[in-house]
């Protein structure tokens, strides 16, 4: 029989908590001015958790019982420990749920060396959470250099919202961008509990407004198939189609992949931005990321 929530002690529990962070702490700019009380605003957490400033106020004021994956939201954009964690979970009248710690993702070894073949076409490898597990040089010509973007923030969804570039290099970026969300969102219901991408979700909601009003819309698509418009810097407009085939080992494996009709003016472009990725020697990454 689960205990009796405490939720007037929950609430100075979370309070506390907040008050202990930094916004740099959990990644998010510092104020322009200094602040009048140390720690995170009510709001600032509610984003970082994917909740309403109006819902969480309630819990901070001990008038709500939060459900399990809001306590779980809370525990992460708080960072808090295991012990900690379970205290709050206990103070809801709840049972913590046992934290999956997932193995790190590494890209299979069949789509490693599809990779390294496919010379006259774009192509990556996206696993969990839209994660860039692997490239090939082409792919990096033609995005980024994904080899100069740190491995923990190695994602497509966070390059695509806080690199500038991006937003020149697709035509219609807004257009790709809500797609990402929607498919993002498609890939959070498969890992309600995964703290990682929690805190991707509430690192982006903070910083950007385009990508809070997109995730609260709540639509979905599947990574399956398109076409994108590019004015790369080198060979100028491409116009791609894109498509995805899924790894039979590991489904959260995904190769994305950009052709264009033989002939055309976009192939004749990649021919071009081949040969000139091939003389830079791009970096791709090494067996062990």
């Amino acid at each position: 029989m689960s205990p009796a929530p405490n939720l007037n002690e929950l609430g100075e529990f979370l309070k506390a908590r907040r008050a202990e962070l930094s916004p740099r702490t959990v990644g998010l700019p510092d104020p322009p001015r200094p602040r009048r009380v140390p720690g995170l605003r009510r709001e600032e957490v509610a984003l970082l958790a994917a909740i309403s400033t109006d819902y969480y106020t309630r819990l901070e004021q001990g008038r709500l019982r939060a459900s399990e994956p809001v306590l779980g939201s809370l525990a992460q954009a708080l960072h808090l420990d295991d012990d900690q964690r379970a205290y709050l979970f206990g103070l809801a009248g709840k049972q913590a749920p046992r934290l999956r710690r997932r193995t790190r993702q590494k890209v299979q070894p069949q789509l490693e060396r599809l990779l390294s073949d496919l010379t006259a076409t774009p192509a990556v490898v996206l696993g969990r959470r839209m994660d860039v597990l692997a490239w090939n040089p082409l792919a990096a010509a033609l995005v980024t250099d994904f080899s100069q973007v740190p491995e923990k923030h190695r994602n497509y969804l966070r390059i695509l919202f806080t690199d500038p570039v991006m937003r020149t290099l697709y035509t219609d970026w807004e257009k790709v961008a809500r797609t990402a969300v929607a498919q993002f969102r498609m890939e959070a219901a498969k890992y309600p509990d995964d703290p990682r991408l929690t805190a991707l979700v509430g690192e982006l909601s903070v910083q950007d407004a385009d990508f809070r009003q997109w995730w609260a819309a709540r639509h979905v698509t599947a990574l399956a198939v398109g076409t994108k418009s590019l004015t790369h810097p080198i060979v100028g407009d491409l116009s791609l189609e894109w498509d995805t085939l899924t790894a039979s080992i590991d489904p959260d494996q995904q190769l994305v992949i950009w052709t264009a009709p033989t002939g055309s003016p976009t192939h004749e472009r990649l021919r071009i931005l081949a040969s000139w990725a091939a003389g830079h020697r791009l970096s791709v990454p090494s067996e062990d990321v």
